[in-house]
């Protein structure tokens, strides 16, 4: 959850803002921070490391967004049937390897939960009922092509 605060922070974006509102806001801050802008290499090395923080900023919230999801909700009920393989679990956040080799990542997951996920032996039952739409979530990797 640090990681989202952080994210937003650094975009300045609040937690109710559109795709399209975080798209504007992440092209002005790149517009501002592109390392072609500066003729300087001490700037321009500034600029690149600041702008390869705002790439990753704006993923992570592009990727937890509510449109996003629900443009992909397809996929991801394809990737649910294929099954979960493997997880970790890590201050709050619940990484999903699936059975057709994609991850996601669920953010805000309690304790609790995750308990109650592990003695579920993990499956996509579980991730659909209490995971999905109670945690933000994002794709990480894709399926890997059969």
């Amino acid at each position: 959850m640090k990681e989202i605060t952080d994210s937003r922070k650094l975009l300045g974006a609040g937690p109710g803002l559109t795709l399209k509102e975080l798209s504007g806001l992440y092209k002005g801050l790149m517009k501002q921070h592109h390392p072609d802008r500066f003729q300087v290499d001490s700037e321009r090395e500034e600029a690149e490391a600041t702008s390869k923080r705002i790439i990753s900023a704006y993923k992570l919230l592009e990727g937890i967004h509510p449109e996003t999801n629900e443009s992909k909700a397809e996929e991801f009920d394809q990737t649910l049937s294929s099954g979960v393989t493997n997880w970790q679990y890590k201050n709050l956040v619940l990484r999903v390897n699936f059975g057709d080799g994609s991850e996601y990542a669920f953010y805000g997951v309690q304790p609790n939960t995750y308990k109650k996920f592990v003695n579920t032996d993990g499956t996509a039952r579980f991730v659909r009922r209490h995971l999905v739409g109670a945690c933000p979530q994002r794709k990480l990797t894709s399926a890997v092509a059969a």
